[in-house]
């Protein structure tokens, strides 16, 4: 199996029998997501979506008519996608199963959905969305609509939900925002505390990945076990403990 990042949360999951695509927005400028679409052969495809927000979604995955698409609700309403187009539609607690895998669709603390998927060989993955402690340390009302301490309580209730399902995700991935300051390894140290990571892939970074570097150090040390595969460019790379 290999992993693949794509652009800001989207990642593609590829194995000899799939290709998982989450929350396609953008290629990359090397258009790598649309070089596994030419490769794929009669592997199934599918993509993923968390939520409605532009970076999340692109309509244009709507016109391959061949992929199996699971879409939360919200994206199926405001994206106004006919309802017979998703393979499925998914709220938080509902999931998806197929031949292939498993798809558990979970809460999130922003709009939509998270989602922990186990792979016919029993791999898992978990795909934040925007899943996260979105503590905001100034100003945190121009970004949730929430108290701090609310924010957190239903974030560690999502991580709850999680644990119920596995101790363990092979990968996961999840938001590391800069915009967070000095707070962005918050959520992902509390994940991690409660669920072991075997790697961690870093999203939603808003191409600011130089802030990343000396956090994602830290987080190593934090949890040396946890592999921290941090794409900057065309290639990905290992964080050193």
């Amino acid at each position: 199996m290999t992993i693949h990042y794509i652009y800001h949360s989207c990642y593609a999951v590829e194995t000899d029998q799939l290709l998982l695509v989450y929350d396609y927005w953008k290629d990359s400028p090397d258009q790598r997501l649309q070089r596994l679409l030419d490769q794929r052969g009669d592997r199934v495809l599918y993509f993923v979506v968390s939520h409605f927000h532009e970076d999340h979604y692109n309509p244009a995955i709507l016109d391959i008519a061949d992929a199996r698409l699971l879409l939360s609700y919200d994206t199926v309403k405001r994206r106004r996608v006919p309802k017979e187009r998703p393979t499925a539609i998914l709220r938080p607690d509902e999931s998806y199963s197929d031949e292939l895998l498993t798809l558990h669709a979970l809460h999130s603390t922003d709009v939509g959905i998270s989602s922990l998927t186990f792979l016919a060989d029993g791999t898992s993955l978990y795909h934040a969305g925007d899943n996260n402690n979105w503590y905001f340390p100034e100003e945190p009302g121009e970004h949730i609509h929430c108290s701090l301490h609310e924010m957190e309580g239903l974030f560690l209730s999502t991580v709850r939900a999680v644990r119920k399902l596995t101790p363990t995700v092979d990968h996961l991935m999840f938001p590391i925002d800069p915009r967070l300051g000095s707070e962005m390894l918050r959520g992902v140290c509390q994940w991690m505390q409660q669920v072991a990571a075997r790697h961690l892939y870093p999203m939603h970074s808003w191409d600011r990945y130089d802030e990343l570097v000396q956090p994602l150090q830290q987080l190593s040390q934090l949890f040396p076990e946890t592999a921290i595969i941090f794409e900057r460019g065309p290639s990905a790379a290992c964080i050193p403990s």
